[in-house]
Formats: C-alpha cells, sequence, structure tokens
C-alpha cells in the first residue's frame, strides 16, 4: 500500500499475515486506507515495525498502531495511549541503543516503545502514540482471520477511527 499525504496523522497496521490473527494489522489498514474519515492521514500496512519507519514517526503529530495483542480475550478491542518515559520518550518497551548502554542491540524490527525511541534519538521526536490492539483466537500458520478476529474489524476500524477523531482540533463551536 502506497503511503497518503499525511496531515500528521500516521496509522499503521502491523503483523504476519501469514500468522492468521497476526496479520489484522495490516487488513484494518486495507479497510482504512481509502476511508474518507481519515482524509489526509497516511495509513499504512506492514509487515512489522522497522528502523526506516522512525523518521516518518518523528514527523506525526499521533501514531496509532494497529496490531494483535496477547493478554486480551479472542476480539476483544483494547485502545491504549503509549505513554513516554525518560530518556528518547520511550514507553513501555526497552531502550533502542548500544548493548552496553543498557538497551538490545538495533535489530531489523523493533517494538512500538523501541520505535518511538528511536524517533526521539535521531530526530528529536515522538509523537503522541495510541495502540488499538485486538485479542487473537490463533496465531497458528494461515493466510485468514479467525472468525473472531474478522467479526470485530468493523470496531477495530471504528476505534482508529476515534482515535485520530479524538486527538484532531475541533473547529471553534464544535464541542
Amino acid at each position: 500500500m502506497e503511503p497518503r499525504c499525511g496531515s500528521g496523522v500516521l496509522v499503521v497496521g502491523y503483523g504476519n499475515p501469514l500468522r492468521s490473527d497476526d496479520g489484522v494489522g495490516p487488513v484494518v489498514a486495507e479497510l482504512l486506507a481509502d476511508d474518507p474519515r481519515l482524509a489526509g492521514a497516511q495509513v499504512r500496512a506492514a509487515h512489522e515495525l522497522t528502523p526506516e519507519l522512525a523518521l516518518d514517526v518523528s514527523q506525526a503529530s499521533l501514531l496509532v498502531l494497529v496490531d494483535a495483542a496477547e493478554g486480551i480475550g479472542p476480539g476483544e478491542i483494547e485502545v491504549r495511549d503509549l505513554a513516554p518515559r525518560g530518556r528518547g520518550g520511550i514507553a513501555d518497551a526497552g531502550q533502542v541503543g548500544r548493548p552496553e548502554e543498557g538497551g538490545p542491540p538495533l535489530t531489523h524490527h523493533l517494538d512500538p516503545g523501541a520505535l518511538l525511541g528511536l524517533a526521539a534519538e535521531l530526530w528529536g521526536a515522538a509523537p503522541r502514540t495510541v495502540l488499538v490492539g485486538i485479542g487473537p483466537a490463533s496465531l497458528e500458520l494461515g493466510d485468514r482471520l479467525s472468525p473472531e478476529v474478522e467479526a470485530v474489524l468493523p470496531l477495530a476500524v471504528a476505534a482508529v477511527v476515534d482515535a485520530v477523531a479524538d486527538a484532531r482540533p475541533r473547529a471553534a463551536g464544535d464541542r
């Protein structure tokens, strides 16, 4: 999927589409790609979060990540902010850096906190970040979503749209 021109909002649905419900992030991104409620936002589907995303992340005013989330029931949706903390604006995850500095070595893929940390470390900015997690029923090999996850796709799309709408400034008179 080609990125769309941005207004400061970046939506990244990521996961492995060959591991059943792990592929829910890219499916949600595909559903959002032409959604008029996200006009002006960049919407991307990705296999994983990579260091190459850090520059785009640093230029966004809002980052919405969509992924399968273990630890919640199949088909449940969890929306939460990834709050920055400490040096580099990293939240919920380990530091990116050299092992002797206490962080894991830089690899070809990152967790959300490490991606934010890399954006902050290299370009001095990390945006407000919202995670939209969908509980998987299966992470087995397969190229189809489970019925439980497929059934909540409209709710996952709505959760992303709501997160973006909540972050956009309201026009005068809107309340």
